[in-house]
């Protein structure tokens, strides 16, 4: 099985307006609701893949009620932990022409030691040799840093292997409990390390500096450039297809998903990330919020290019 978890998810409400103007009521011409949080976004592109996956987190309130109800509509099964505060809601205005925005991101309910306490057990129980789990996103308030470092401690010494894609102090704490891989970004790479990445030798060199820490594997996302990755021998180099952009949203969370889907396939991580790059892309290709097909994805899959770094 593969599990996800979302610690700060949220409901995204965008509404679209003729034109951004302060100081006066707009009207919307257009809104739209989705599910908003890391792991939903790997849980949903792997079920374009035809995998099947729970997604776990924190939720609260109506709010919590409509991301379970949405994700559950979507053929993703839900195991939340349900807390006493309200799951935030973001709010984006964007204008018809989409060169204007304005996002405000609630910071999410306050998690108390109990409820905190409440999802490791729960971890601690669903974890089983074999199963892969991804830990996806920013924490919430009351929350520590430490929570990804214990969660994975917990959940690899059950024999399962964890994918930790987080950032900052979250990032730099779970990396301690030695996850089997950690997928920052340049800029992620860079805070974490304090090293220059502004070429492809530079980005290497602090992957591998990741790796001495303790973390087996590292893939940094490069954007439209694709993915670095360092493993226990080689340093690979995967590059993205072309593609027509519509919208890059979600699509380093489309790539989580096409990575952990080969992996639990039983892939070499190279091959695996073939696919991640692939899903990536074809999720970058979409309008909206929605992911690639499993059809689109195949057929990206064909035309990357993960090549051994000398």
């Amino acid at each position: 099985m593969i599990y996800t978890v979302t610690l700060n998810p949220a409901v995204d409400r965008e509404l679209t307006v003729p034109a951004i103007e302060f100081d006066s009521v707009l009207r919307a011409t257009a809104c739209r609701v989705d599910f908003g949080g890391k792991g939903f976004n790997v849980s949903r592109m792997l079920r374009a893949l035809g995998a099947e996956s729970v997604a776990l987190g924190f939720a609260g309130g109506r709010s919590g009620e409509l991301l379970r109800d949405g994700l559950e509509g979507l053929g993703i099964a839900t195991d939340f932990v349900w807390v006493a505060g309200e799951t935030r809601t973001n709010v984006s205005i964007v204008t018809e022409a989409h060169d204007h925005y304005v996002k405000a991101n609630e910071p999410g309910p306050t998690i108390s030691p109990a409820e905190g306490i409440a999802l490791v057990q729960q971890v601690r129980r669903l974890a089983r040799a074999g199963d892969w789990w991804v830990l996806a996103g920013s924490l919430p308030p009351g929350a520590p840093a430490s929570i990804y470092m214990r969660l994975i401690g917990d959940i690899q010494a059950a024999g399962a292997r964890v994918i930790l894609d987080t950032s900052g102090d979250a990032l730099r704490d779970g990396c301690a409990a030695r996850p089997f891989l950690a997928k920052p970004n340049d800029l992620e790479i860079h805070k974490l390390t304090g090293l220059p990445v502004d070429s492809t030798s530079e980005i290497a060199a602090a992957a591998q500096v990741m790796q001495h820490s303790g973390v087996a594997n590292v893939v940094v996302s490069l954007g439209k450039k694709g993915a670095l990755l360092a493993d226990a021998e080689n340093v690979w180099l995967a590059a993205s297809p072309h593609i027509q952009e519509k919208n890059p949203i979600g699509a380093g969370d489309s790539m989580v998903g096409g990575l952990v889907w080969g992996l639990s396939q039983g892939l070499p991580l190279p091959e695996a990330l073939r696919w991640g790059i692939a899903c990536g892309a074809a999720t970058a290709s979409m309008s909206g919020t929605a992911v690639g097909s499993r059809e689109l994805v195949k057929s990206l899959a064909a035309q990357v290019t993960v090549n051994r770094n000398p």
